[in-house]
């Protein structure tokens, strides 16, 4: 089966009211997905994840707390490896700007 070629822009279709984070899928495949994901003020309850993520804050700034670690804070350009399991929280963005990020979603092979 033949895949189109898409394409688009990270920083476009940002509705100007975001009362919650903004998921979008990119591309997924049968081991990983990949979205893009627009925080403004917005923070998330505990993950608890099946699945490895890597992450990018492309713009913006962001807290992440993890159970056992100090906080950690992101600028733009920052990623992070967050393994399978690892208790993890978004706590704070920017209220006035948004934060963009890109998350692979990924399993481990055994």
């Amino acid at each position: 089966m033949l895949i189109p070629v898409s394409s688009g822009n990270l920083f476009a279709d940002i509705p100007a009211e975001l009362p919650e984070e903004l998921e979008t899928l990119l591309v997924q495949g049968r081991q990983f997905r990949l979205k893009r994901i627009v925080s403004r003020g917005h923070g998330t309850d505990w993950y608890d994840q099946d699945e490895n993520e890597w992450v990018i804050l492309l713009s913006g700034g962001a807290v992440l707390e993890f159970d056992d670690e100090p906080p950690l804070t992101l600028n733009s350009g920052d990623y992070l490896f967050i393994p399978a399991r690892k208790k993890h929280r978004l706590s704070w963005t920017h209220s006035d700007q948004n934060s963009v990020w890109l998350a692979l979603y990924f399993d481990t092979e055994d």
